[in-house]
């Protein structure tokens, strides 16, 4: 998850995402924020995030990221 955290950092360094449980519901990041951590999450996992999972509960929380990083892989 420390990768995770320093990809999400780069893009949003005033973000506690450690923390914060209500990125998308709380409005903390927007969705240009979104296409950002998608586009880094493809170029640094390998991975293709499917529209079909681009929704609010894999985006809320670094941990629900990071759950959704391990289900594609």
């Amino acid at each position: 998850m420390d990768r995770l955290l320093e990809l999400l950092k780069d893009i949003r360094d005033d973000v506690d995402f450690e923390n914060c449980e209500d990125l998308i519901d709380g409005k903390v990041i927007s969705s240009l924020d979104i296409i950002q951590i998608i586009s880094a999450i493809d170029d640094e996992y390998d991975i293709s995030i499917p529209a079909s999972e681009i929704v609010p509960a894999n985006f809320n929380s670094i941990k629900a990221i990071q759950a959704l990083i391990d289900r594609l892989s």
